[in-house]
């Protein structure tokens, strides 16, 4: 059993935890906003690494392998807003429901996390309070301060293989019923050469997922969330080429929508 050291009751997060949420270029102009939901694989202190250690801690299960720094490149090349989470999604997941039984996984893709085996009501509700609150108060934020309605674009990451299968997608475009942005953008990619995934190696009509319903959806935002393979992207300059890739392809699509992002220099 993992032994939590909980400082306080009341509280789970200290003041050297860091903040559950960043917000980067606040005072972007652009009417877009970038966010990660997935940014970062760190663990408040009091809940002792959830029992896993640093080797785990780095993996796919924990957070999006080079996913921020696709947003971060994004948001300053587009003069966008960006918030990114501040806490692995093995302590809660801010893309999903917090009723949902995967929002603090006991296992992930086969490693089990010890400290999600037995979480109780007080613990629950304080990671939600604290981890999961706060990313979506940034979002709702930042959609209020945007000189217009924004345009929302989600950045995740995807492993190369899972469960033994090799997903052969570069990419995947993933979107419910808003086409606005994913069909352009799926087609702008394909003819670079790009090995595209349409709601692959997921689909957004997947009831599970709560960013964009919850922000998005909700007031008809243009919105897509993109997935991109880890390997392409877990270095700088891998990064740096993907965003480069999609910065392109999105400048012309949102320049129809009416939100007219900056270019990069």
């Amino acid at each position: 059993m993992v032994r939590l050291d909980m400082a306080s009751p009341a509280r789970l997060l200290q003041p050297d935890d860091g903040p559950a949420a960043t917000v980067e270029n606040a005072d972007g102009r652009a009417p877009i906003l970038l966010i990660c939901d997935h940014a970062r694989p760190a663990v408040p202190r009091a809940l002792a690494a959830l029992g896993l250690g640093p080797s785990e801690l780095s993996r796919h299960i924990a957070y999006d392998i080079g996913a921020a720094e696709v947003a971060r490149h994004l948001a300053r090349w587009f003069d966008a807003p960006f918030v990114a989470s501040g806490f692995s999604r093995l302590v809660v997941d801010c893309n999903r429901r917090p009723e949902d039984p995967g929002s603090m996984p006991p296992s992930s893709d086969g490693t089990e996390v010890p400290a999600n085996r037995t979480i109780s009501p007080a613990e629950r509700a304080l990671r939600l309070a604290e981890c999961f609150q706060p990313y979506h108060d940034a979002i709702e934020a930042c959609i209020a301060a945007a000189p217009a309605p924004p345009a929302m674009v989600s950045i995740h990451s995807f492993t190369p293989s899972l469960s033994g299968f090799q997903r052969p997608w570069q990419i995947g475009i993933l979107w419910n019923e808003d086409t606005r942005i994913a069909t352009p953008l799926m087609a702008a990619l394909a003819a670079k050469g790009v090995a595209v995934g349409d709601n692959q190696p997921y689909s957004a009509r997947d009831p599970h997922g709560y960013t964009l319903p919850a922000h998005a959806e909700s007031r008809a935002l243009p919105h897509v969330l993109i997935e991109i393979r880890q390997d392409l992207i877990h270095e700088a300059a891998g990064a740096e080429s993907w965003a480069t890739l999609l910065h392109d392809c999105l400048v012309p699509i949102l320049h129809g929508l009416g939100r007219h992002p900056g270019r990069r220099s």
